[in-house]
């Protein structure tokens, strides 16, 4: 079988998961490890006895020069993922990048390009674009079922004020911004994916507490054609909790937590079976799959890009109190 050589571009505590499932993939070997901390690099091979061996590198710039990698995996603060996908796709490599995958709309744009230029595979990791009851949804709002989706209910809470604190998640040099950009950004993207709206407008009130960045958010959206939204990401809470109600013309979409029921147009409430979901997935998976070209990537640029224009947008209305377009150029 032919084996996709990889490197993992920062071994912070998120790279743990994805070394786990690369490693699992049976065409896939990790041949180099990238992270400015040697106590991060020594940790990573502790964990993982099977990455004994394999080169070292504290500049990613070298690791993409080494010529022993045809893949990367960036798991770096999220303002250093612009310039590393550019230096991987520059060299021919393939890229599967942690989100957000920039931290601007001018970036994201250009990593289109550069994909596009390069006719290499990117990946954001948006691991919801994989799972059963997001596709699930998507594929049946999708195929009209139950009619166009009218309105869009989604809340998310997380310790992450007081989890990151002190840490590089709440410095704008080196997050990009607060909640909304970072666990926030899985929430915004699987609304788009699921969806397939394009935000039209968006109006943003956020509260920072002491914080640099973004630690509450409470958006109200339209989208192109006319439905509603209102997004809810809450970075002070003592507990993670995830709730999204997609509200059709001919039904809804209950997902809680993970648990989904969808109520039809008589009123009832059922939850899919099994045999009716369809099969889930994972990134690193998706990743290595389309390298090969066995399936479609499953979470391309474009979503990137999409959830920077809402982002960028939300942070302005907030600044400026006020409702702001989402540009889509």
């Amino acid at each position: 079988m032919e084996k996709v050589r990889v490197g993992i571009i920062g071994t912070g505590g998120i790279a743990q998961g994805h070394i786990q499932r690369l490693l699992a993939h049976p065409a896939v070997e990790i041949t180099a490890i990238c992270d400015t901390s040697p106590q991060s690099l020594a940790h990573t091979l502790e964990r993982h006895p099977q990455l004994k061996g394999v080169q070292q590198f504290q500049d990613y710039r070298e690791l993409i020069r080494s010529g022993l990698v045809d893949a990367v995996n960036i798991n770096t603060p999220h303002t250093a993922h612009f310039e590393q996908i550019m230096a991987a796709l520059e060299a021919g490599l393939h890229v599967l990048t942690e989100k957000p995958m920039v931290c601007s709309v001018e970036h994201a744009h250009r990593v289109l390009q550069q994909v596009e230029k390069s006719g290499k595979v990117l990946v954001v990791s948006y691991q919801r674009h994989y799972m059963s009851e997001f596709l699930y949804i998507r594929d049946q709002i999708a195929a009209g079922r139950y009619g166009p989706v009218q309105f869009v209910q989604a809340f998310q809470s997380q310790n992450w004020y007081r989890g990151t604190k002190g840490k590089w998640r709440q410095d704008p040099a080196l997050s990009g911004g607060g909640q909304l950009n970072d666990s926030g950004s899985h929430l915004v993207a699987v609304i788009l994916f699921m969806t397939n709206l394009p935000a039209e407008s968006v109006f943003g009130y956020i509260e920072n507490f002491d914080s640099p960045v973004d630690i509450n958010s409470a958006l109200s959206l339209r989208f192109q054609g006319g439905a509603l939204a209102n997004i809810s990401v809450v970075g002070n809470a003592p507990t993670w909790h995830e709730d999204l109600t997609i509200c059709c013309d001919q039904g809804v979409f209950f997902l809680r937590n993970g648990k989904l029921e969808v109520c039809g147009p008589d009123g009832k409430r059922f939850t899919p079976t099994q045999e009716e979901m369809p099969k889930g997935s994972d990134p690193d998976t998706n990743f290595i799959n389309a390298i090969l070209g066995k399936e479609p990537v499953g979470s391309p640029a474009i979503w990137g890009l999409r959830v920077m224009e809402l982002t960028e947008a939300a942070w302005k209305s907030a600044r400026e109190g006020r409702p702001v377009e989402v540009k889509h150029l």
